[in-house]
């Protein structure tokens, strides 16, 4: 990556009670909503869904970037991530975030590159450093 900053800019429009339109240039819009929010709003996705999904987002992006320089290939990449907010002080804040990867590979023999590939990932994630809460990587990888 460059040394230069990059700028990530986002617009969000109210569209109602706790909605709205997340857009960001030449790409789908998000609607956003609240989880506690009434139907309309509690079918969309919530800042802690998307905070919870960047970090998930970012180590599956590292986890690919990793097992292209290492020249390995794998079957299927899977990530269940559970972010858990919990009440500290007077306001509320993602405390943790658990996450559980399944990979599916060909062979036996590509198992600790994998395993390497996957905690390199866990490391270099930079979102997951950006966040103040610890989140935990617990990995499972199948030959199929």
């Amino acid at each position: 990556m460059s040394e230069e900053p990059r700028l990530y800019p986002v617009k969000l429009v109210w569209t109602g009670g706790k909605s709205g339109s997340l857009l960001v240039d030449s790409k789908v819009p998000i609607k956003t909503g609240i989880p506690s929010g009434g139907s309309n709003e509690a079918m969309y996705h919530s800042p802690e869904d998307l905070f919870v999904a960047s970090a998930a987002i970012c180590y599956m992006n590292g986890f690919v970037e990793f097992t292209r320089k290492m020249r390995i290939e794998f079957k299927s990449f899977e990530c269940d991530a559970i972010g858990t907010l919990e009440r500290v002080e007077r306001s509320y804040e993602v405390t943790k975030i658990d996450m559980k990867a399944k990979v599916v590979i060909d062979t036996e023999e590509i198992r600790n590159r994998i395993d390497r590939a996957l905690a390199l990932a866990a490391k270099y994630c930079f979102i997951g450093s950006s966040m103040k809460c610890p989140i935990s990587h617990e990995t499972e990888v199948l030959v199929k």
